[in-house]
């Protein structure tokens, strides 16, 4: 984490330049009596240090446009120093990270920027990552024929989307997340447990969101509920009979899917994957392991890569002392921007959902099925 220090420090050299420049100016135009700081009240004429830490009450929006109100405050609302400050400082505490807003550039607490990070735009990175700023550009008013399209398109009667759950999280944490769901329809209703089956793998369960859109869940565990709940209670580490492994091997890297899944997976919309983001699993190898399923289960030769997957960050419960692994850091440890899929990582609590129904409202619209 840059240190408040560095900051200010950059601003006040910003600051002195600007003076500077203005001060010959003024004695180029034989203008005299100036002096390195603006006379009178206003925000120009406070101290660097109470100037930042305006700027750091200040919604991105706000410091946008408290740029637009003069030369001055345009230098110091661009100064690469303050929104890696910003980037670092927020993107722990953001819920949600895409496919489309990944960061690009990778951000250390680094006291001194080189010339290369100078020369990176921070401020429009944060711009086009930050999920305030996402949801402005999502919620903006559709064009006359996109509305137009849309009533066309609800006309058209569409196949219920269907999604395969799966993952660590599932299993590992204390609260149940697919148990809070059943028990939760104010939330999200349960609109049907269809009788089909599709070879012999249940079909799963049909759920209704708040708009009335329905969508099938089928649940994919990595094995009976004596072993998930053995190994849970014991820490210990299951090879999720999913998926085929290599020969006389103990390694838990899968290889490709058992056969009689190959077709569940076919018929899928999309996917959810239910990450364990309790602080208490820290850096262990399982995340390269859930990587690999995530990499087999959205094979190219399975479907198209445009079917999206959903990733739940998931805790038991939110409390103060008990932290969660940041969504940014989920996505690295799964190296999701490698992948050629939409996707999307969504903090999610299993004992109130919340989040929830932010992933869900997104993989129906990476699915095609809502406008």
């Amino acid at each position: 984490m840059l240190s408040r220090s560095i900051v200010v420090q950059s601003l006040r050299s910003i600051r002195d330049r600007f003076f500077d420049k203005r001060r010959q100016k003024d004695e180029q135009s034989d203008v005299q009596g100036t002096s390195d700081d603006v006379t009178g009240p206003s925000l120009d004429n406070l101290s660097v240090d109470m100037q930042f830490l305006i700027m750091t009450f200040l919604s991105p929006q706000d410091l946008c446009r408290l740029g637009g109100t003069s030369t001055y405050w345009r230098s110091m609302v661009r100064d690469p120093v303050l929104w890696k400050y910003f980037l670092l400082r927020d993107m722990p505490l953001w819920q949600s990270v895409d496919h489309l807003s990944v960061p690009h550039v990778k951000l250390t607490g680094s006291a001194v920027l080189d010339d290369s990070q100078m020369q990176f735009d921070y401020m429009a990175e944060y711009l086009r990552i930050c999920p305030a700023c996402r949801n402005q550009w999502r919620h903006q008013p559709k064009a006359a024929f996109e509305s137009v399209t849309s009533f066309f398109q609800s006309l058209v009667p569409v196949a219920e989307p269907q999604f395969a759950m799966f993952g660590p999280g599932l299993e590992q944490l204390e609260v149940s997340l697919m148990t809070t769901i059943m028990n939760s329809p104010d939330v999200l209703p349960i609109a049907g447990i269809p009788q089909r089956q599709i070879d012999g793998i249940g079909s799963g369960i049909s759920f209704m969101d708040k708009d009335q859109h329905r969508f099938n869940i089928a649940t994919l565990y990595s094995t009976n509920r004596t072993e998930r709940e053995r190994a849970r209670l014991e820490h210990l580490s299951l090879r999720s009979k999913l998926f085929v492994y290599q020969e006389d091997s103990e390694s838990n890297m899968p290889l490709s899917l058992i056969p009689m899944f190959n077709q569940v997976c076919q018929a899928m919309n999309g996917f959810i994957f239910v990450a364990n983001a309790e602080t208490e699993r820290g850096a262990d190898r399982g995340w390269e392991q859930e990587s690999a399923q995530i990499r087999v289960m959205l094979d190219p030769v399975m479907g198209a890569v445009s079917r999206p997957i959903l990733v739940l960050s998931c805790v038991s419960r939110e409390t103060a002392d008990r932290r969660r692994i940041p969504c940014v850091t989920v996505a690295h440890q799964l190296q999701l921007s490698s992948l050629p899929n939409p996707w999307m990582v969504q903090d999610t609590t299993a004992e109130t959902l919340t989040g929830l129904l932010d992933g869900i409202d997104w993989l129906l619209r990476q699915s095609g099925f809502k406008l």
